[in-house]
């Protein structure tokens, strides 16, 4: 008899799966706000309403993963941020923990008491513990977390001390210590017992790497040659020699050319001797790539990769500060091109209401080019050899929109304000304007990043001011030269 298969459920949206735990939360806030203010409230008809609410909250939040519930305390404002965790498990608490963003995972942890935070980090894993040890700065959580690594096994306390000596771009930092190895001197059959003793295998192992005595890497065998191969033959002799390696020296971006290139899985990592000390994952790399582009993202609008949307109201104006403050002066230089030319403007109004326009063409522009030149040069596409092409073509691509552009704009305010040479003069400030925005839009970044610096950092503050100035220089220029007499 055929067995048909069951459909597969659809995959509920995550809003969905939290609205509930959203509502029951949203209504004890408001029960709580609302007996605060009675008087002469019954203080046991508002314990058992309270016990009520938190026993359902603490129903609906068993219905989620431990992904869910990051995603859930990441969105809450800090009250209810701290009561929802306040309410996990400590072996919960330790698995949402490795989940959740950097920024909320101190601010919730400076307000959890010593003795449950000292039995949420003896559940967390040692990988997590040394990327926490590198993140947290309070001095009493430092503390703790010592204390919760000198409890570990003394080859855990190795691998997190030498995890830690890594730089950031290194892929030590990222390998994490669990792997499968045999030997390469037992017989398949015997290494098919191994593995079946083995009660949790590593997420993501679709390969085993084969040691020798000294822990020196010969190889690795995947599973799928491992199942098909026979018996009594030696594990040497089904393993594949070439297999793609990683120094722990080595940089990240080599590790995630590689991974996009092969379609990796997973890859083993040695030290200098040639002995295997880690496993790279597709996981780890994809979560590191991801994060660099949240990082990126928020640092090309001048925030802080710390950034909390639900974090304190001082300490968000806080970190905007700086960049605020890089605006006022670039916008303030951009402002003393327009008061050049203020007898210009005094004597055609019109020009007034037709800049911003062409500062904001070139703008959108550079941009554009930005984010192309950002993205060649982090894909290792962008060489000495085709460079000149790469400048050549986007220049040619500015000068066709400038063209067709600068018409359209030219013909509207020609039309608008029944002024032929202003249409023109609208017309070749938007064409060269297109042109400057193109080639700023390929030195800044390129600049940047041959000082070493991240092209996607400060990219887009310098080219707005250099957009911005330029449009209103050849724009006011150029009715200086043909409209005023």
């Amino acid at each position: 008899m055929s067995v048909v298969p069951k459909p597969l459920q659809h995959i509920v949206p995550l809003q969905q799966k939290l609205a509930p735990v959203l509502s029951v939360l949203e209504r004890l806030e408001l029960i709580e706000a609302i007996t605060s203010r009675q008087v002469g409230h019954n203080d046991l008809v508002d314990s058992l309403t309270h016990k009520q609410n938190v026993a359902e909250v603490l129903n609906r939040l068993g219905e989620l993963q431990s992904p869910e519930i990051a995603h859930l305390i990441e969105m809450l404002p800090q009250t209810l941020r701290f009561f929802v965790w306040d309410l996990l498990k400590v072996e919960l608490a330790a698995e949402v923990l490795s989940e959740l963003q950097d920024s909320v995972v101190e601010d919730v942890l400076e307000k959890t008491s010593p003795d449950r935070l000292l039995s949420i980090l003896s559940h967390v894993e040692p990988e997590e513990l040394a990327e926490l040890a590198d993140d947290l700065k309070q001095e009493d959580l430092q503390k703790a977390l010592q204390q919760a690594i000198s409890q570990l096994a003394a080859d855990e306390r190795d691998w997190i001390r030498q995890s830690r000596s890594y730089e950031e771009d290194q892929i030590g930092d990222l390998m994490s210590m669990d792997k499968l190895t045999i030997f390469g001197t037992i017989s398949v059959q015997d290494a098919i017992k191994e593995l079946q003793n083995i009660e949790e295998w590593p997420d993501q192992t679709d390969k085993i790497f084969v040691i020798n005595a000294t822990n020196r890497l010969l190889g690795e065998l995947p599973l799928s040659t491992l199942l098909r191969r026979q018996g009594s033959r030696l594990i040497t002799d089904v393993m594949e020699n070439d297999c793609i390696i990683f120094l722990d020296s080595d940089p990240i971006e080599k590790a995630i050319t590689a991974f996009e290139h092969y379609d990796l899985v997973s890859a083993p990592v040695v030290n200098a001797r040639g002995r295997l000390i880690g496993r790279l994952t597709v996981e780890s790399v994809m979560d590191y790539q991801m994060e660099r582009a949240e990082d990126k993202a928020l640092a090309r609008d001048g925030l802080s990769v710390d950034f909390d949307l639900f974090g304190p109201i001082l300490e968000g104006a806080r970190q905007r500060w700086a960049w605020l403050a890089i605006n006022l002066i670039t916008a303030f230089a951009a402002s003393r091109c327009i008061s050049l030319f203020e007898s210009t403007i005094t004597q055609l109004v019109a020009l007034a209401t037709l800049m911003p326009i062409v500062a904001s063409i070139g703008g959108n522009t550079g941009n554009q080019t930005i984010a192309l030149i950002i993205r060649g040069l982090v894909l290792d596409q962008i060489t000495s050899s085709n460079l000149r092409y790469l400048v050549m073509k986007e220049l040619a691509i500015s000068l066709l929109n400038g063209l067709l552009w600068g018409s359209v704009l030219g013909s509207a305010a020609a039309l608008l304000y029944q002024n032929i040479t202003l249409g023109l003069v609208m017309a070749s400030a938007t064409t060269l304007t297109l042109l400057f925005a193109a080639g700023f839009g390929i030195l800044v970044p390129l600049t940047m990043h041959k000082m070493g610096r991240d092209p996607a950092l400060g990219s887009s503050v310098i080219l707005t001011f250099c957009t911005d100035s330029m449009g209103f220089l050849l724009f006011l220029g150029l009715a200086s030269l043909l409209l005023v007499k």
